[in-house]
């Protein structure tokens, strides 16, 4: 077996027979007249993308509930489509990894042409302002990841491609923004058809990034005289041009060699994973487990496919910010940041392995169900306690999910101060007294133990990526392995600063004891399972 059209013609039967889930619709049909009525154009088709999003557009498509496939567009990578996408004819394989080991296996063929639009091929440039100027199309949905919505670095200074763009304008642009931007443009100029833009990447408020980076360059462009000031009136009139929120969950790992190994045991063939000369990970399936939740604002000024048929859960901005502050301050993220820093310090290699050992699995069980639960605002749409439920007992323990705690420990300084200090924040509102927390600081104890590279036995490794990770090691500089005196007062700057954790420690009746957990952990050989013991009462 290929993943391949004609494959799926002649040896239907084998993909049967191997248990494979086929697409019930025109596949064919779908690819040739989705371009003429394209209703759904995805930007940033990576693994979430197929692994999730591209399964909801096939399950409305299989029940003759969406008439038109997905058009993706790429600014970037157009390794990924000459690579894995044409070889394949735009399919897909979906490999559902179960919490008993077992595989669910589907052919995607939702994603009904790829075009690379960065200048490298005018023909596609010319394809998709076509989609645009078509009075059909109803979203523009994203997943770029929080980065692409960036036009500054971090000192505030426009990105150098962001300043060309200013300057160039939108026939010679290349940001994934100003790409954006000049599609709108397009749009506006055919009739100012309305659009929902629909940001679907894990970053808070995402709608508003979305909007104020497009805002920006339209503005810019006014300026330089390469648009009229009714195109910021037309992305400033929601009845036209809607940016809504999303919550988007699912763990989707980078493609994993063993599952490739194991579908060409079953006979399908060519699917090995490939890195690009970006850095990416792809292959012609995606990996991911089974839950997934994509709650959007309602706010779709062209209308949309009936999503909520699909699982998708709609409510409005204040329902999307509560299930994403449930999600990231307390039922998964948390919990995850603490697995990651003592999974890299305890020498586990897998998020799951670390579910079996008693003490990891205790932290997180009492960080989210005893410390988090009380002070979480209950989003009414997602009940907390079952979504908590499922992270600890299926999501977390999944063995087939290839998901590492040195991959979730990357820039764990940004993540701090939402997922500890929100929920230190809550305490403070609800009177609470948060001198009394005792997981909440052990996580973040351990992951100053976690800075200072090495484990438990006393070996070093290779902390993960993380911008703040030099200016936190001059702050920890002295600090001795088997000294616990000499820590002195070097933590001192670090836990008051409230930029870094969202609020200073001390205050907020953590810092000392966090010292003390920290002392403690660096006693010597052992002593950071020693002080999980001895503080979870095990």
């Amino acid at each position: 077996m290929q993943l391949t059209l004609k494959s799926l013609s002649e040896d239907r039967a084998l993909f049967e027979k191997a248990g494979i889930a086929l697409p019930s619709y025109d596949i064919k049909k779908l690819q040739e007249t989705s371009p003429e009525n394209p209703v759904w154009v995805h930007m940033g088709a990576g693994n979430i993308f197929h692994g999730f999003i591209a399964s909801i557009a096939q399950s409305l498509l299989n029940r003759k509930l969406l008439k038109s496939g997905i058009l993706t567009l790429s600014a970037y990578d157009g390794e990924a489509i000459q690579r894995v996408s044409k070889p394949h004819d735009h399919l897909k394989l979906n490999v559902t990894l179960m919490p008993d080991g077992s595989k669910e296996l589907e052919v995607l063929a939702s994603v009904a042409g790829e075009y690379l639009i960065n200048g490298t091929r005018p023909e596609d440039d010319e394809k998709a302002k076509g989609f645009f100027k078509s009075k059909s199309l109803q979203m523009l949905s994203f997943t770029i990841t929080e980065k692409g919505y960036a036009l500054r670095d971090i000192q505030g200074e426009l990105l150098p491609q962001v300043q060309k763009d200013f300057e160039d304008g939108p026939d010679k642009c290349r940001s994934a923004m100003a790409l954006t931007t000049a599609l709108l443009l397009e749009r506006y100029r055919s009739g100012a058809y309305p659009l929902a833009l629909v940001s679907m990447d894990n970053c808070s408020h995402n709608g508003d990034k979305l909007k104020t980076a497009v805002l920006e360059i339209a503005k810019a462009w006014i300026s330089h005289g390469y648009a009229d000031d009714g195109f910021i009136h037309y992305l400033e009139d929601p009845l036209r041009i809607s940016f809504p929120w999303t919550m988007i969950d699912k763990i989707t790992p980078r493609p994993d060699p063993e599952v490739a190994k194991e579908l060409a045991s079953i006979g399908l063939e060519g699917l090995d994973p490939l890195k690009t000369a970006r850095g990416s990970f792809i292959a012609p399936f995606v990996n991911a487990e089974k839950p997934g939740y994509l709650v959007i604002e309602d706010s779709f000024p062209a209308g949309r496919p009936p999503l909520e048929k699909a699982g998708v859960l709609f409510t409005d901005a204040k329902g999307v910010d509560l299930c994403e502050r449930m999600k990231v301050t307390v039922c998964l993220n948390p919990l995850h940041t603490a697995l990651a820093v003592y999974g890299c310090v305890l020498g586990y290699k897998k998020i799951s392995d670390e579910m079996d050992d008693p003490l990891l699995k205790a932290l997180v069980e009492r960080l989210g169900l005893k410390e988090g639960l009380k002070v979480v605002d209950n989003p009414k749409i997602i009940s907390p306690e079952a979504f908590l439920n499922e992270v600890l007992t299926q999501r977390l323990t999944n063995r087939c999910l290839p998901d590492t705690p040195q991959r979730i420990a990357t820039d764990t300084s940004l993540k701090v101060p939402v997922r500890f200090g929100e929920t230190l924040k809550n305490y403070q509102k609800r009177g609470l007294d948060a001198s009394a927390l005792v997981v909440l600081p052990l996580a973040i104890a351990g992951w100053l133990r976690y800075l200072m590279a090495i484990d438990d036995e006393g070996n070093s490794f290779e902390l993960s990526d993380d911008p703040q990770i030099p200016d936190l090691k001059k702050q920890l500089e002295g600090i001795v392995f088997g000294d616990p005196e000499s820590v002195g007062e070097k933590l001192k700057a670090v836990l008051e600063n409230s930029s870094l954790f969202g609020v200073d420690l001390y205050k907020a009746g953590l810092g000392t004891k966090i010292e003390r957990y920290f002392k403690e952990e660096i006693a010597g050989k052992g002593a950071v399972r020693a002080t999980l013991k001895k503080e979870l009462g095990l």
